[in-house]
């Protein structure tokens, strides 16, 4: 890990990295999806009221477009340790260094937070429906479960990788806001 100097982001690291950036370009990452599969019990979320976060989920077949964030090697102790103090809260995430594939052609090898499919904070696989109900209605440490979804997916639409599971997501999500009582049959399934 002495020579890692990227960070593959693909949910709020895109848009809040709390660290320095010198460098970011889009980055390609095989064979993991990015899904609302983790339950938050801190940030988005509380232990009675979870919300829902972005983790990648292992997938042969799929593959994650995000964000690569390098810094500066002689940040790299601080930056680490900011990391997984922020990443690894609940250690429903898993560090790795992966390959990914830099918009330039490059590849490099960066660290990533990947979940655990075995953690009881593991959420996959829920239907689109139960996501937004979820999502609507979480409130952590960080603020409304809704804001991390609505600022991912403006994200994503700024850097040019609009989601469009995410999109209709956002609009079921606003949908419940506007209205709680909204019947499930007018969102996605």
């Amino acid at each position: 890990m002495s020579s890692l100097c990227w960070v593959f982001g693909y949910g709020s690291l895109m848009w809040d990295p709390g660290f320095r950036v010198i460098e970011s370009t889009t980055a390609r990452l095989d064979g993991y999806a990015r899904s609302f599969c983790l339950r938050s019990t801190r940030y988005r979320g509380t232990a009675e009221t979870p919300g829902l976060v972005l983790g990648l989920d292992a997938d042969p077949d799929a593959h994650c477009t995000g964000i690569a964030l390098r810094f500066a090697p002689e940040e790299r102790d601080s930056i680490l340790s900011y990391l997984r103090e922020r990443e690894l809260v609940t250690h429903a995430y898993r560090e790795a260094i992966l390959p990914i594939a830099l918009e330039d052609g490059r590849r490099v090898e960066a660290l990533t937070y990947v979940m655990r499919r075995d953690h009881v904070q593991y959420a996959g696989g829920l239907a689109p429906c139960e996501q937004a109900r979820i999502i609507s209605g979480a409130h952590g440490m960080r603020g409304p479960n809704a804001d991390y979804l609505f600022n991912t997916t403006r994200h994503l639409a700024e850097f040019g990788m609009s989601d469009a599971a995410l999109d209709a997501l956002s609009e079921d999500v606003r949908r419940l806001l506007r209205d709680p009582a909204d019947d499930n049959g007018k969102q996605r399934n």
